[in-house]
């Protein structure tokens, strides 16, 4: 999936060997003024990143099943989207505040069992990635994702996108989403790491209800290195989420990289006008 100014673009490659494609606007929700204000961005970006990977991920899915003529329903689609939420805030979120709180009162206060809380949830994000990257389709997922970095590194660049072009580029992007979720997690440490934990109801309510100021203050981050890239400190700081990038993302075949460039294309030539956003083969 590629992101354009006001495209989306998804290639997939079907069960025969074809590639299918589908290209859509973006919501004005996502172009319009409101992407132009610090803070409230972060959580545009946050609903856009969660929309558009569940949307690619269906159509992918739904190519995939072509040859049985099946297809996932809306139902389907809103039931996955609502297990994906509840599973993240209950992994992330909940079960290392839950396991922090044997910490409280070891300092003297709630800062050890609110820091102990944020190593918890980091430690947690870390295996879980681990973990899921030993299944085989989502090393796959992963490679496809190290296309999709290699190929906009590309673009950038002005390179001709072909197979043996984008090879040469690294695998790891600054402006990844998974480098968003980790800046989400170290700000979340700052930011709990001032919230009171009592009574506990407030407790677990605040480490739902503050996701979007954390995802808004980590946007403004990730903006912000993304602008500034060549400077040391910066780079520095930015260093673990490129490092992570290892974890997520594979060297991916050459069918893949075709899939990558296609995608990128669809969204470049309907930001262009050259082609009609819509389904196509």
């Amino acid at each position: 999936m590629i992101r354009g100014r006001r495209h989306v673009s998804v290639a997939v490659r079907r069960p025969d060997g074809g590639i299918a494609s589908l290209c859509q606007p973006l919501s004005g929700l996502y172009t319009g003024r409101l992407r132009r204000f610090a803070l409230v961005r972060g959580v545009i970006v946050l609903l856009e990143t969660m929309t558009l990977g569940m949307r690619a991920l269906t159509y992918s899915a739904n190519v995939g099943m072509e040859a049985e003529g099946e297809e996932l329903g809306k139902g389907a689609i809103a039931g996955m989207i609502g297990f994906a939420l509840l599973f993240a805030i209950g992994l992330f979120f909940l079960v290392p505040l839950l396991a922090s709180k044997s910490f409280e009162g070891a300092l003297g206060s709630d800062l050890a069992a609110n820091l102990a809380e944020g190593a918890l949830r980091l430690a947690i994000f870390l295996a879980y990635i681990l973990l899921i990257g030993r299944m085989a389709q989502i090393r796959r997922v992963f490679m496809y994702h190290g296309a999709e970095h290699m190929t906009v590194h590309a673009q950038e660049r002005g390179e001709p996108l072909n197979v043996q072009t984008v090879r040469k580029y690294p695998a790891a992007h600054p402006r990844c989403g998974t480098a968003f979720l980790l800046v989400v997690l170290v700000v979340s440490v700052v930011v709990f790491a001032f919230v009171g934990r009592e009574p506990l109801w407030w407790l677990i309510t605040s480490r739902i209800v503050l996701i979007p100021v954390i995802a808004s203050a980590s946007y403004e981050v990730i903006r912000f290195s993304g602008r500034h890239a060549d400077n040391r400190l910066v780079a520095l700081v930015t260093a673990p989420s490129l490092a992570l990038q290892a974890l997520t993302t594979r060297a991916p075949d050459d069918d893949q990289i075709e899939i990558a460039i296609a995608a990128m294309n669809g969204a470049v030539e309907a930001d262009e006008g050259a082609i009609t956003p819509s389904a196509s083969d």
